[in-house]
């Protein structure tokens, strides 16, 4: 098997807020464009950050998606979701939401409330994956994936386990079912721990370091960075200098035409004009604020 070469290593951007409660840095498409990452169209990164205490909880208000797939990954803190279709809940440290829009939803999400009343470090990580043209206008769907049902591998000697949220890990099958052939892994890391990952070569792969220093393929990789491989070889190994957790995806290529605009991710113009005169019209449904 042969390695997997990094294409590049980006730092964390410039932070801006989403509504008024995820402080987050834009990794696709602000450095990577949607079709180089395909089918991972957005990938937002709220890196460890302190909110103060609120009554009010802060976050983003009802707005719509169509197209595609949301996924949050709770690392810290606590969100509170609900939408059009009924879906809805609280996701805490370790739990992910997976919310597929597909033909069209409300939704909204904020701060839990109980939560939000004394505040604290909070970090997340939000993926937008994209739904082939044959899926996109079927019904929504919810995946609530405690942290309790994510299938665990432990690594050896104890050092470590990778958190199978997507695909498969060692034959250990993930927490959530997905459209296409999409991995998704938390990793976690003891110092002097390694993981060792063999993912198609065509597929598209990163690797985002959310806490400690790690060196990937034999390179040191600091805290808060992307590092994006190239599409050839397929074997990464991932060794911790110091207590880690690193966030994996890869997946398989759509290879069709993305028209995207806003909360929309279609195939052509025309597509999303339908998009936005149904969502005018009330066919995403109703939600309260």
């Amino acid at each position: 098997m042969k390695t997997k070469q990094i294409e590049k290593v980006i730092k964390p951007g410039k932070a801006h807020f989403v509504g008024d409660g995820f402080r987050v840095h834009g990794f696709i498409p602000a450095a990577i464009t949607m079709e180089r990452m395909d089918p991972f169209l957005v990938f937002d990164y709220n890196a460890t950050y302190n909110f103060p205490a609120s009554e009010i909880p802060k976050g983003v208000g009802v707005h719509p998606h169509r197209g595609f797939e949301t996924v949050t990954l709770a690392y810290k803190g606590r969100v509170e979701h609900g939408d059009s279709s009924g879906g809805g809940g609280v996701i805490a440290e370790g739990d992910v939401q997976w919310m597929t829009a597909a033909s069209g939803i409300l939704h909204k999400e904020f701060h839990e409330t109980e939560w939000s009343k004394t505040g604290g470090d909070f970090q997340m990580v939000q993926l937008w994956v994209n739904l082939p043209s044959k899926y996109k206008m079927t019904a929504p769907k919810y995946q609530a994936l405690t942290n309790a049902t994510i299938p665990k591998v432990e690594l050896d000697g104890g050092l470590g386990i990778v958190e199978v949220v997507a695909g498969n890990y060692q034959e250990t099958a993930g927490a959530a079912s997905t459209f296409t052939p999409v991995h998704l892994y938390n990793g976690k890391l003891k110092q002097g721990g390694r993981m060792d990952f063999a993912l198609p070569e065509h597929f598209n792969t990163a690797v985002l370091v959310l806490e400690g220093q790690v060196i990937i393929n034999g390179e040191p990789i600091p805290t808060d960075h992307f590092v994006l491989f190239k599409n050839e070889g397929t074997d990464i190994h991932i060794e911790a200098d110091s207590d880690a957790l690193v966030l994996v995806l890869s997946g398989e290529p759509i290879n069709e035409p993305i028209a995207a605009y806003g909360p929309f991710v279609m195939n052509t113009e025309e597509e999303l004009k339908q998009a936005f005169r149904d969502f005018q019209t009330g066919k995403f449904g109703h939600l309260a604020d």
